[in-house]
């Protein structure tokens, strides 16, 4: 017999076969009179490494015994397969899951096989044998139950082992204690929703009724935490259940969700627009009924649903980073809650998840939560994806999902503490489809019968999960009526007095109007001292030099090194050793440090070499994270190519730790478009709607070089467009020492605000866009360059500019003599600086011509946001000079580019 005569099964054979020939015992009886029957010498049981011999080829047919131990092999690793779907996991079926062909017995040739007949199981529900008819019956009870498993595709075959025999062992059976506790949760989330629709009618809240068991869950979630000793846990989720979660996993008071509602209540350090109710974030402390207890948060998220994910990622790798020492290294649980249609239909979701095991962005692991509402706004999922599942996607990073039926709260908590386990034991996500309805339609005044009328009848006159939960309790005597009632009356009376201490409480005074407000043009930042000593200066630049010897450095990256150091001395410091100076002076200071972008740690255009790969054997050097002991950490990552996720993981990360300096550098500029909603939502406005404050810095590469126009143009305009209320600092330096004072004073002023930096790509390696030590050991950031080489009483014309064209402008200057214009650059765009500017007006004549000069098309650039604010300062009208408006940033023919370049220049001194 040959083992091709298995056919498709030959893999059982031979797995078996292995397992013989190392050890015999290893494998059941049947296994063993088989290899004996077909000659196949006994091996002694503890050779180890030692092989077996060969199977050998025999011609008299196959064994009975073994085919059929091989076909059952086969069903038990179909039903682990593909049981999920034949799972019961919809509590709005009609009638059980239909049984999928492949898990048939006859598609395994067993269908005539004794039911009774004891089969090979070979460990299956803990049994060497079982009869044939307790296999399928323990398949279908595992399997097919409320909770459809999905693991075997996990690569890892530990993973996968471990989680089959937490799924198929002995199973902990809820106590009435714990019972009690899932019927009391179930109470609180129904009876918070029914009081929310009966109190405030009309008002959208975007209820969790149909999903209450997401409550359970995360109670189970978190009661698991506590007993792992876990400091805090962060939830991200989008609006719908969030008021739920807020009330009784998060601890918020019951009186201020009913002052939102009666819109008394101000968000605490909103200075602006304030957000929806269900919009809004809060912070507390989860206690268990045993003593222990755990701070729980959830993350501010506006209504772009799956993008507060990488920020809850962010906020979750800062807080775990300072407690990484001598501890658990992910002590900071994560645990991020999608809707089905929007965890299947947005990309942000994937990458996501392709961050999950990357080193700058890995959180030992999120659990997720899909709150399967088995429809989106009104699209079915036959409209909204293309896999079987919402959840398909985490497939691509080898996360198990389980599936689970809302409406089984025992099979919710078992799911939560498997999943728990799971991220315990392996460091990595983990998926929980909690299959559910929601009773209303995507909002309490929608009306989704609509669209789905069959749906809806159905959820009409289904039972909620705490009625029927409550009634299978009383039909197997476990609790009373009584018990059952007082539960759901005592949670209803809290309620009934929080509403009426809140309709008697006097309303709170409205939000101040943004007028109130100082300008943020009238505003001074708290003053921060950010020059150096010079020994400080050579202590950093001592780093790129004092190498050590092993280490083999890149015979092109050397002398860039080498340079540094030169430059102290020559006057001639640029902008990567600007850099260098600003960020190790900072880490001497005690000031953390972390850089992420796509190639950020070479950087794009190959100047900053901050960490060095040995030329022959890989190795990592980072120079700055060699200052000394006392020194702070430079932590830099090149990130996935990524800006939606990368950049809102960044700025979570930054909201969570405004002790550090944390910049994001987009590879060009003109790609973080890909990351407007985030720069919209979160980093220009989040302290305006919910008080949150993120000091974000982003390094956008930014000029009109002749590279086309995807590489040209990081959207000044957009950015200062939304600039207001002092949200945050937008800046385009073109001196080196100017942009190391900028990054000093942002990480010293305490200002709490973004920071928004145009960085320069050709000027970083221009002769003329040079700084003397100097300007590095006196000074500070200058918001505005005057113009120390025109003689103010002969100028006749001034040009106003900002970034690299300055320099185009002095050089044209200096070629054709003119004497009678001075040329003055805006290095700081917002905060607007009227009074440096109006100074350095007055030196002028009244009358000169004024004239506002930059590259970007006039429809672009700073033009529009500047115009208004120069007109202000001077009694004369104020010109443009630019390219001619355009729909893209730029022209993709360089010698077009260059004669456009060439008449700009030209035209400014006509």
């Amino acid at each position: 017999m040959s083992t091709a005569d298995f056919g498709p099964n030959a893999w059982v054979v031979d797995e078996q076969w292995n397992r013989y020939r190392h050890d015999p015992r290893s494998v059941d009886q049947t296994w063993r009179n088989f290899f004996a029957a077909h000659d196949v010498p006994v091996p002694a049981p503890a050779a180890s490494g030692t092989a077996g011999a060969a199977l050998p080829v025999q011609r008299d047919g196959g064994d009975a015994s073994v085919l059929t131990a091989v076909r059952v092999a086969e069903l038990i690793a179909a039903y682990r397969t593909r049981g999920h779907l034949a799972a019961a996991t919809n509590p709005l079926a009609t009638e059980p899951a239909a049984t999928p062909r492949e898990l048939d017995l006859a598609a395994f040739r067993l269908d005539h096989a004794d039911p009774a007949a004891k089969v090979v199981v070979d460990g299956f529900a803990g049994r060497t044998t079982m009869a044939l008819q307790d296999v399928l019956i323990a398949l279908r009870e595992i399997y097919c139950g409320s909770v459809g498993f999905e693991y075997t595709h996990l690569t890892d075959a530990g993973e996968r082992r471990w989680m089959r025999e937490r799924v198929e062992g002995p199973q902990h059976r809820a106590d009435r204690a714990e019972k009690l506790q899932i019927l009391y949760r179930l109470g609180a989330a129904e009876t918070f929703e029914a009081f929310l629709q009966k109190k405030y009618v009309g008002q959208k809240r975007y209820s969790l009724e149909g999903a209450e068991s997401a409550i359970v869950l995360l109670d189970a979630l978190l009661l698991r935490a506590i007993d792992a000793g876990m400091a805090d846990a962060v939830i991200g989720m989008a609006h719908r259940g969030r008021l739920n979660v807020l009330a009784n996993i998060v601890g918020k008071s019951y009186a201020q969700i009913f002052a939102e509602f009666l819109d008394t209540a101000d968000v605490p350090g909103v200075r602006g627009s304030g957000d929806v109710k269900y919009h809004l974030g809060a912070e507390g402390t989860y206690r268990a009924l045993t003593g222990g207890s755990i701070g729980v948060s959830v993350v501010a998220n506006p209504s772009h649903l799956e993008i507060v994910g990488p920020v809850a990622q962010g906020i979750v790798r800062a807080k775990q980073e300072p407690t990484v020492e001598g501890g658990d290294p992910h002590p900071v649980l994560p645990v991020v809650v999608h809707g089905d249609a929007a965890f299947a239909g947005q990309g942000v979701a994937a990458e996501t998840f392709n961050m999950s095991r990357l080193p700058g962005y890995r959180t030992g692991g999120t659990v997720h939560l899909v709150i399967d509402n088995q429809v989106g706004f009104t699209t079915p999922p036959t409209g909204g994806r293309s896999g079987t599942y919402a959840t398909d996607v985490a497939h691509a990073v080898d996360a198990p999902v389980l599936h689970v039926n809302g409406d089984d709260p025992e099979a919710v908590v078992r799911v939560a503490r498997l999943a728990f386990d799971y991220r315990q034991a392996f460091h990595k996500d983990v998926v929980i489809d909690l299959v559910c309805y929601r009773r209303h339609g995507h909002s309490e005044v929608d009306d989704p019968s609509i669209t789905q009328p069959a749906m809806y009848d159905r959820i009409g006159a289904k039972a909620s999960v705490r009625a029927l939960y409550a009634e299978s309790l009383l039909r197997r005597g476990e609790l009373t009526a009584a018990q059952v009632e007082g539960a759901r009356r005592n949670y209803q009376e809290h309620l009934e007095r929080a509403f009426a201490e809140t309709r008697t409480t006097s309303a709170a005074p409205g939000a101040s109007e943004a007028g109130e407000h100082p300008d943020a043009e009238q505003r001074t930042p708290r003053p921060a001292a950010t020059s150096i000593d010079e020994p400080t200066a050579r202590r950093v630049i001592a780093t790129q030099t004092d190498l050590p010897p092993e280490l083999t450095v890149h015979p092109r990256v050397l002398p860039q090194l080498a340079r540094r150091a030169a430059m102290l001395d020559d006057g001639t410091i640029d902008w990567a050793t600007a850099e260098t100076l600003a960020i190790g002076s900072l880490l001497l200071d005690g000031v953390p440090v972390r850089l992420t972008g796509q190639d950020s740690r070479r950087g794009t255009f190959g100047q900053r070499h901050a960490v060095l790969t040995d030329r022959r054997n890989g190795a990592e050097y980072t120079p700055l994270n060699h200052l000394g002991p006392r020194a702070a950490r430079f932590s830099l990552y090149d990130s996935m190519l990524s800006e939606l996720a990368a950049l809102a993981f960044e700025y979570g990360y930054a909201l969570a730790r405004p002790d550090a300096l944390v910049l994001w550098e987009a590879q060009f500029g003109d790609f973080a478009n890909g990351a407007q909603t985030v720069i919209d939502e979160f980093i220009a406005s989040s302290e305006q709607k919910w008080g949150r404050r993120s000091a974000l810095t982003l390094l956008l590469p930014h000029g009109l070089e002749g590279q086309g126009p995807d590489h040209s143009s990081a959207r000044i305009e957009r950015f200062l467009q939304l600039c207001a209320q002092d949200n945050m600092t937008v800046a385009l330096p073109s001196l080196p020492s100017n942009y190391f004072h900028l990054l000093r004073r942002h990480a010293l002023d305490g200002s709490g605000t973004p920071l928004v930096i145009f960085t320069p790509k050709s000027m970083l390696r221009s002769k003329a866009a040079t700084s003397t030590l100097t300007e590095f050991t006196q000074g500070e950031f200058r918001p505005v360059l005057p113009d120390l080489a025109a003689d103010p009483a002969r100028v006749t014309r001034v040009l106003f500019c900002s970034g690299k064209v300055c320099y185009d402008l002095e050089a044209r200057r200096r070629s054709s003599g003119s004497a009678h214009t001075a040329i003055v650059r805006l290095e700081r765009l917002y905060p607007f600086p009227k009074r440096e500017l109006a100074a350095e007006l007055a030196r002028f004549p009244g009358a000169v011509d004024v004239r506002w000069v930059q590259e970007e098309p006039e429809n672009q650039g700073p033009w529009s946001f500047v115009e208004p604010r120069l007109r202000r300062l001077v009694s004369v009208p104020v010109g443009c000079v630019s390219r001619p408006a355009a729909a893209a940033p730029a022209v993709g023919s360089a010698r077009r580019h260059a004669l456009e370049q060439e008449t700009l220049v030209a035209s400014a001194f006509r």
